[in-house]
């Protein structure tokens, strides 16, 4: 249903590339568009000319470029006062671990404009962040492997006397490598370092099965919903390539203490080892949807426009039970656009 008082939405989303570590963003416009049909226009975020979204207009009605997180919250704050004036937006969800510290500080003001947003505290984002997560899971009695910083090689080769291999090598926003010499950790250690900068994370490995648990926390304590997936295929940079919806009455029990102990505002996704024992390890907890969403919207639970309605200032009931052996399978295709079009984003920024 649509939220009251509004007979259309304007509803602006970044994420939109879609390699092989895709964005949140087309699953998240997928999700709003099963929610809400054709009564939303959506108006892409992009931070590059060749993000696939751009070019996809059954999806997205008009794209616009923003500046790099690393241009700060001014620059950010003058072009979306910009495209607020072009398209009057009514909600932003930003899908990217990266440029979230600017929209949550920029929140405020965006308010002001009339445009809402969903989303966690800067004291929220920092207590799941994969430099703390470790302290996180000792304070709050959370399972969470060992971890070490790692700002050079020697760091690297300390990591590997105290856990041996196989270790994980995880950038400080995205991608992650299970690596099985020296060789292989140095590597990733240094192809990390150079994209995400530093420090770079090592992890203990666990092994087990992997899950994933999309949730929506309400910022007062408790889940709208929760979602759980098992990974069925998994890329060399550990994105799940096809999974299926599953349940487990501890996996609820998890992510419910989760929202209770940090009182998590927004969506967000655990990524799970359940060990041989049975014990859940959270192996990272990312602060927005992941990018397989849309599989929580065929299991019964649109988070997404869930989201929409409480940015609104709607009260979200939570969803309840959803359907286990919803099967993903992600796959590629070659979308054809116009040089034309790549011209008009690329120089005025806006298409």
């Amino acid at each position: 249903m649509m939220p009251e008082n509004y007979s259309t939405l304007c509803i602006a989303v970044t994420g939109l590339n879609a390699n092989d570590n895709p964005g949140p963003g087309m699953a998240v416009i997928r999700s709003l568009k099963a929610g809400f049909g054709d009564r939303i226009k959506i108006i892409g975020l992009s931070y590059e000319s060749l993000e696939p979204g751009i070019y996809m207009h059954e999806h997205v009605k008009k794209t616009y470029l923003i500046p790099y997180p690393t241009e700060g919250t001014k620059a950010l704050l003058d072009r979306l006062s910009y495209i607020h004036q072009q398209e009057n937006l009514d909600v932003i969800i930003p899908n990217f671990d990266s440029e979230l510290f600017n929209f949550i500080k920029i929140a405020p003001q965006l308010q002001q404009m009339g445009i809402s947003s969903f989303l966690p505290s800067h004291h929220q984002l920092t207590l799941r962040d994969k430099l703390h997560l470790k302290e996180f899971g000792s304070k709050y009695g959370f399972y969470v492997p060992a971890d070490h910083q790692l700002f050079t090689a020697d760091d690297v080769k300390k990591a590997a006397d105290e856990f041996n291999f196989p270790m994980v090598i995880k950038g400080k926003f995205y991608e992650a490598y299970v690596v099985y010499t020296m060789d292989q950790a140095l590597k990733s250690f240094h192809q990390l370092n150079a994209s995400w900068g530093g420090p770079v994370i090592a992890q203990q490995y666990i092994k087990g099965t992997e899950i994933n648990i999309a949730g929506m926390g309400n910022g007062k304590g408790s889940n709208i919903s929760v979602v759980a997936m098992r990974k069925l295929y998994i890329t060399d940079k550990g994105k799940a390539w096809a999974g299926v919806t599953i349940k487990d009455p501890e996996f609820i029990k998890l992510a419910d203490n989760f929202a209770l102990v940090t009182n998590w505002k927004g969506g967000y996704e655990m990524e799970i080892m359940k060990n041989e024992e049975g014990n859940l390890y959270i192996l990272e907890i990312n602060p927005r949807f992941p990018a397989w969403i849309y599989l929580t919207v065929a299991a019964g639970h649109n988070q997404p426009a869930a989201l929409v309605k409480m940015a609104l200032g709607e009260e979200a009931t939570p969803y309840g039970d959803y359907e286990a052996g919803k099967l993903f399978i992600r796959y590629s295709w070659d979308h054809i656009a116009d040089i034309k079009d790549f011209q008009q984003i690329s120089v005025f920024g806006e298409f």
